[in-house]
């Protein structure tokens, strides 16, 4: 197993890549500590399945926006023996066009999208530095940051801002060993596409990517798998993009 003895917390990890996610790392033998902000039947509905697999996990209730909350989030990996894997997966994306986006819609966005992600990786780097960890971060940007979307230009400046700080923060903690890469998923089949598109524009959408089909959250998961694994243990500062073949372009 890649991540025998490992601990790896995972945010807004009830449904969908993080769901994935969860599931991948659990199988490769990581404790997960699921991470959901108000659907606990979900998050424990996970947790049961990781657990009925043979594999370790607990859910944990918190809002990543509120800082008092990251930290006790992170903490619950000390019961396992201390955080080695962070995936920051947790975000939002309200379609607004250019002239309805309003300050508050700004700040809601990039709270959750990059504001938590930064705190997340604060606090968890912190915990690895203390135990001598060589740890791996994993934050979930998204092709929007690249593809000049003109439905939701705030979602797409927080997920611009998350690859800018993923370099950074790969570089500030390369001295300790620890690695900071992100992942830019395109279209992907999740409850966030179906938001203003019926199921046979979804299947269109995907028809029109140059591999032809949509994203599966699995395919993401096993990205994020490799990242966090000993096989990606030379890499840090990247952004993998999985995406169909939209960006060859």
């Amino acid at each position: 197993m890649k991540l025998k003895n490992k601990v790896a917390l995972v945010t807004g990890a009830q449904r969908g890549i993080g769901k994935a996610t969860a599931e991948a790392l659990a199988e490769e033998g990581a404790t997960v500590v699921v991470n959901f902000l108000d659907d606990e039947t979900a998050a424990n509905e996970l947790v049961e399945d990781i657990v009925s697999r043979g594999g370790k996990a607990i859910a944990a209730q918190g809002d990543v926006t509120k800082k008092s909350q990251i930290d006790a989030i992170v903490d619950m990996a000390d019961e396992f023996g201390g955080i080695d894997i962070l995936v920051n997966n947790a975000g939002v994306f309200p379609r607004k066009e250019l002239f309805e986006i309003s300050s508050e819609d700004w700040d809601y966005v990039h709270d959750i999208n990059l504001k938590a992600c930064f705190f997340c990786a604060q606090a968890a780097a912190a915990k690895m530095v203390q135990s001598d960890k060589n740890g791996s971060i994993v934050n979930i940007a998204s092709i929007s940051a690249y593809d000049g979307p003109t439905l939701g230009i705030h979602y797409a400046a927080s997920k611009g801002g998350l690859i800018s700080m993923t370099k950074a923060l790969a570089m500030s903690l390369s001295k300790s060993s620890i690695r900071v890469n992100a992942i830019a998923p395109g279209l992907t089949d999740t409850a966030q596409p179906r938001d203003g598109h019926s199921e046979a524009e979804i299947i269109e959408m995907g028809n029109s990517l140059p591999l032809g089909r949509i994203i599966q959250p699995f395919e993401v998961a096993q990205s994020v798998l490799f990242l966090v694994s000993n096989d990606a243990s030379q890499i840090t500062g990247q952004v993998l993009h999985i995406n169909g073949g939209t960006l060859i372009i």
